[in-house]
């Protein structure tokens, strides 16, 4: 393989992927975009996944597929992919999604021009199981700003999908970031993060589709622990405090980030009037009652 260093890394974690990875490597190596270096991290599965991975890796240089011994839970294997990468931008793909062949070359060009942009990511068309597309969807986050309160406060207003994860990178934007964390809506609070280092342009073009099947993760994992779990295997069967572990993350994004101390102390009121919502502040005195329940009854076992 080359020495010298694609401009583009793509990541593609993956666990028993092999139902719809075809669809996502082929459609990555279609792009007209082709400086770019695909790392795939193998979290240990069990169907044909690897056979498929390496077969591919083996028909083209810019492929690197790595397995892990065990599965390391989702955020590890999504930060993996980007810690092994070397790119000035980065990406990181799902194993079911599909990347329409312009997504990379329409990405880069702003990016390239803009430099005061961190993601770059294009609007959305929902498929199925199939193939078939079944709408279409805006996440909205086209933060422009150059005020970095302003961004947040528009990012806290908009309530989406969250498909600007899967957009084009700034690496050294997300370099500065914690990366993607153990615990639930974990790539919101990345976004979060990133919003407070640079803009969010949105495309107006449909590159991106998003596939909507019963395995998908939010669907398969509908419990607060069931998606802890996934995210992070060693959090199986504890007691998680998600909404609360989202408020102090946020908390840590505004003190790391690079911000004058108006700007920083704009971002902790918008914060506050984010997580005071009525609605909001209800769901987490709840959360901490059902844990302290949980608690009580398990003290109660005990004795």
């Amino acid at each position: 393989m080359s020495d010298a260093r694609s401009r583009v890394s793509i990541g593609l974690p993956v666990f028993n992927g092999e139902n719809y990875i075809r669809e996502a490597l082929d459609s990555i190596m279609a792009q007209t975009y082709s400086d770019f270096e695909l790392i795939i991290s193998d979290n240990a599965s069990t169907d044909g996944t690897e056979e498929i991975c390496r077969a591919y890796a083996a028909r083209d240089e810019r492929i690197r597929y790595f397995r892990n011994d065990t599965n390391l839970g989702a955020a590890k294997n999504y930060n993996r992919v980007f810690e092994m990468s070397s790119g000035v931008y980065f990406k990181w793909v799902a194993h079911d999604d599909v990347c329409a062949p312009e997504f990379l070359e329409r990405c880069v060009g702003v990016l390239d021009r803009e430099p005061a942009i961190s993601v770059c990511y294009p609007r959305t068309k929902l498929i199925d199981e199939r193939g078939q597309i079944r709408g279409t969807y805006a996440d909205g986050l086209n933060l422009r700003s150059p005020k970095p309160h302003e961004r947040f406060r528009q990012f806290f207003e908009t309530q989406g999908l969250c498909h600007a994860i899967f957009g084009l990178i700034r690496a050294s934007s997300l370099r500065a970031t914690r990366l993607i964390g153990n615990y639930g809506a974990s790539d919101r609070v990345l976004l979060g993060e990133l919003v407070l280092h640079g803009e969010f342009c949105e495309l107006p073009e449909y590159l991106f589709y998003r596939r909507i099947h019963p395995r998908i993760s939010t669907t398969a994992n509908q419990t607060d622990s069931e998606i802890a779990a996934w995210f992070d295997p060693k959090k199986r069967d504890k007691i998680v405090l998600p909404r609360w572990r989202r408020f102090f993350e946020y908390l840590g994004t505004i003190k790391r980030a690079p911000l004058s101390w108006p700007e920083r102390a704009s971002c902790y009121i918008q914060l506050a009037h984010f997580v005071l919502l009525p609605e909001r502040w209800r769901n987490m005195v709840e959360e901490l009652l059902r844990a302290s329940r949980i608690v009580h009854r398990s003290l109660f076992r005990s004795r």
